[in-house]
């Protein structure tokens, strides 16, 4: 198995804000997807070390997979290290628009580190004993690392233990930051969240499910998600020899895995179709949901769902319930990891109200009703949670400084209230219930999918500094982000807040709606005859939504009237004078005008590389098992995407490949260029153990080793140009001794021409 080095965000909470900050804009050579720009900005912003960031010279920073949303929105979360330790509180968030140009960053850190020293007085022993004793049962320790732990003004060296066991709630998975210096407890973070077939509780029957079939065995797998819904006795997937489940009696565990499949689906298709996100995990996958668990209880903790029964010993997979837990896996694989300061559990419920409201299942069944828990009657006592009213559960309706501190599924209370007002409003027309704000004002809500969409791209700035009170100042950003032309949805963001007692903040943004639309200009643009095409643009100003067009296209070129995309093939070589038009909902328009430049495929012009950035998958590459992958999930994000090449890093005797041919025309300079990013557990500092050879044919043209590894990728530039009038094979060939993993992990490659 591969090991893994790169650093992985933390979900700890320390203190943070978001801030504007200058930009560093992208140099353009041609056609970027909006992915790549967004890497070249946020790398070009954080090169320059802007005070926001509250960099010291001994700090490196680790990027992760970009995340894209609606509306050309792009988001690039970084980690950081101090003199090689992980800075648990160190992350931050990088936030584009679909032209590349930087909105600003969202970051947790509130002051630089400066440590005397990174030697420990309390040695790993001790820290396990102290992290040990924060559960009532240990069954084991995780890991144990030693961190820096930049919480409010002063960091502090620190162990992190992970203990696993249980606590007062059940099953317990408790990181424990340990200070290194004097032995206390810094913190705990909780990752174990409690939280066609025929249904118990959704319908009319029979529900519609996507199940797998193998030869002439179907099982209950989500072929979309890859979630499989399980027997938690044995956790063993469901399977039969037709494709029809369950009884409709919630007793059944079959019938408990079709709700909860049902369910899941269900949020899956609205996380992609309102929310622009790629699965639970967001990169198309999620976890195994088991049902049978012999307890009142159902949770999420980081590997798995399981389902658990009501005092009825009906099993609890309503959609609101199934949702709520998934939603604590989304909050995990969101930067900044879980929430905390009492935040999440009222996240996952916004992903359990918001899944109910897109399958909008009439009654008897699962309603859109913002009641939480309401079918499953956990304890004889109907909904666990209100959210119009929360205090009818005995949960605050309002903030106050007690909350962080308030037991967490209370805590959700003001999280919950101040969502359905933003959703619904304070007198809903569309037959919700009324709801009593904290400061007696009125509140006309915006819609569901509008409020989700505000709220998922919140959860995109977040960094492991959340509190309510970020979370103000991370919606308000969202909503002027998502509507730039439109001032309604952030001041009914603002109103909910102050709504349900949450203050206004320092950081919080301000928004000004100037009636005018102002297409962002991408630049000239080149590219080649028969070279495919795609340049997403951007507005600003007006009214939201827009409507895209353009003349002066080069032929095999068009424009998304939708989303503003130019995309296609170019077909005929020249060069054109494009004029691009965004027309808002009030007819007010703003135009930017480019010169387009097509040249011919054999020209010295363009990139000649098939699938560059890997993106099409295991294809028009020659490359060993596993290499060409979507790796992010081990520790190994790609440089713009989801996908990349990863040559080695098994810790053992091994080679790797990765080839294509290519041909460069005669009279052409040429130059090959693709990222690189090493890393290694070999300390040596003198000898090559492991080693990338990149090969033109039978010529060498540069080697790597474990004495280049480095935090990032490097950009690398070969010239060619001595090839010019021939075709010949790329090669990249990655071979790792007997012990201790090297890693080549290359993305974004290129054959230029000029």
């Amino acid at each position: 198995m591969r090991q893994r080095t790169v650093l992985c965000a933390t979900a700890v909470m320390v203190a943070g804000l978001f801030t504007a900050t200058a930009q560093a804009q992208p140099t353009t050579t041609g056609v970027q997807t909006a992915e790549a720009m967004a890497v070249d900005a946020a790398a070009g912003l954080v090169d320059s070390k802007p005070a926001a960031l509250h960099a010291s010279s001994d700090d490196a920073f680790v990027r992760h997979g970009v995340i894209s949303a609606t509306n050309g929105l792009k988001y690039v979360p970084y980690t950081r290290t101090y003199k090689g330790l992980q800075v648990v509180g160190g992350d931050f968030v990088v936030a584009t628009n679909s032209t590349g140009q930087v909105l600003g960053t969202s970051v947790g850190q509130d002051v630089t580190i400066n440590l005397p020293s990174t030697n420990p007085t309390v040695d790993k022993a001790k820290a396990e004993s102290v992290a040990r004793g924060q559960l009532a049962t240990v069954d084991g320790v995780n890991g144990i690392d030693q961190v820096v732990y930049a919480l409010g003004a002063t960091p502090r060296l620190g162990w992190k233990v992970q203990v696993v066991g249980r606590d007062s709630e059940g099953p317990s998975k408790l990181d424990v930051v340990v200070d290194a210096l004097d032995g206390k407890v810094l913190h705990k973070q909780e990752h174990v969240l409690h939280g066609t077939g025929t249904s118990a509780w959704n319908g009319p029957n029979p529900v519609q499910i996507a199940t797998t079939q193998s030869g002439g065995t179907y099982s209950l797998k989500d072929p979309t998600s890859a979630v499989a819904c399980q027997d938690a006795a044995n956790n063993t997937t469901f399977t039969g020899s037709d494709d029809a489940w369950g009884n409709g009696n919630a007793t059944n565990r079959e019938t408990g895995c079709v709700d909860a499949l049902f369910a899941v689906e269900t949020e899956n298709k609205m996380l992609s179709q309102w929310l622009g996100r790629n699965g639970f995990d967001g990169a198309g996958n999620g976890w195994p949901v088991r049902v049978g668990l012999n307890d009142v209880n159902a949770y999420y903790d980081g590997s798995q769902v399981q389902i658990g029964h009501n005092n009825a010993n009906q099993w609890i997979s309503s959609i609101d319930v199934v949702a709520h837990e998934f939603g604590h896996g989304i909050d995990d694989h969101t930067p900044g990891g879980i929430s905390g300061a009492g935040t999440q559990e009222f996240v996952a419920d916004v992903f359990g109200a918001v899944t109910e409201a897109f399958a909008n299942e009439p009654s008897p069944y699962d309603v859109p009703d913002f009641l939480v828990g309401e079918q499953i009657n956990l304890v004889g006592q109907g909904p666990i949670r209100n959210m119009y009213n929360p205090s009818a559960k005995g949960h605050p309706n309002c903030y106050s400084s007690s909350i962080p501190s308030t037991e967490v599924h209370a805590a959700a209370g003001p999280g919950n209230h101040w969502f359905y007002l933003l959703a619904n409003g304070s007198n809903p027309t569309n037959g919700q219930p009324a709801s009593t704000t904290c400061n007696s004002s009125s509140v006309t809500g915006i819609g569901v999918q509008s409020a989700a969409k505000i709220f998922y791209n919140a959860m995109l700035l977040k960094t492991s500094s959340s509190s309510y009170l970020k979370y103000r100042t991370w919606t308000l950003t969202a909503a002027k982000n998502l509507f730039p032309g439109s001032c309604t949805e952030f001041n009914t963001v603002k109103a909910a807040w102050d709504a349900v007692s949450v203050p206004a903040q320092t950081a919080d943004p301000t928004c000004s709606a100037t009636g005018t639309v102002t297409v962002a200009n991408p630049g000239n643009q080149s590219s080649a005859v028969g070279s495919a095409v795609n340049l997403p643009l951007s507005a600003s100003g007006g009214t939201a939504p827009y409507t895209w067009s353009a003349t002066g296209l080069p032929a095999g070129l068009s424009i998304n009237s939708g989303t503003g995309t130019i995309s296609g093939t170019p077909s005929t070589a020249g060069t054109s004078n494009v004029t691009v038009t965004a027309t808002d909902s009030t007819s007010k328009s703003g135009s930017a005008s480019f010169t387009w430049t097509v040249g011919t495929t054999g020209g010295c012009s363009g990139q000649k590389l098939g699938n560059p950035g890997f993106e099409s998958g295991n294809t028009v590459w020659t490359a060993s098992s596993g290499v060409i992958g979507q790796h992010s999930a081990d520790g190994q994000a790609a440089h713009g995407g989801t996908w990349s090449a990863w040559l080695d890093g098994y810790g053992s005797s091994h080679t790797d490949s990765l080839s294509q041919s290519v041909t460069i025309p005669a009279g052409c300079k040429a130059s090959l260029t693709f990222y690189l990013h090493i890393d290694s557990n070999e300390t040596t500092t003198s000898t090559a153990y492991d080693k990338l050879t990149v090969t033109a044919g039978t010529t060498t043209l540069a080697t790597y080793s474990n004495l280049n590894k480095a935090s990032g990728y490097v950009l690398k530039t070969i010239d060619l140009s001595a090839f010019a009038g021939q075709t010949v094979t790329i090669k990249f060939t990655g071979v790792e001794d007997g012990s201790l993993q090297t890693s080549f992990v290359i993305d974004d490659t290129g054959v230029n021409l000029s």
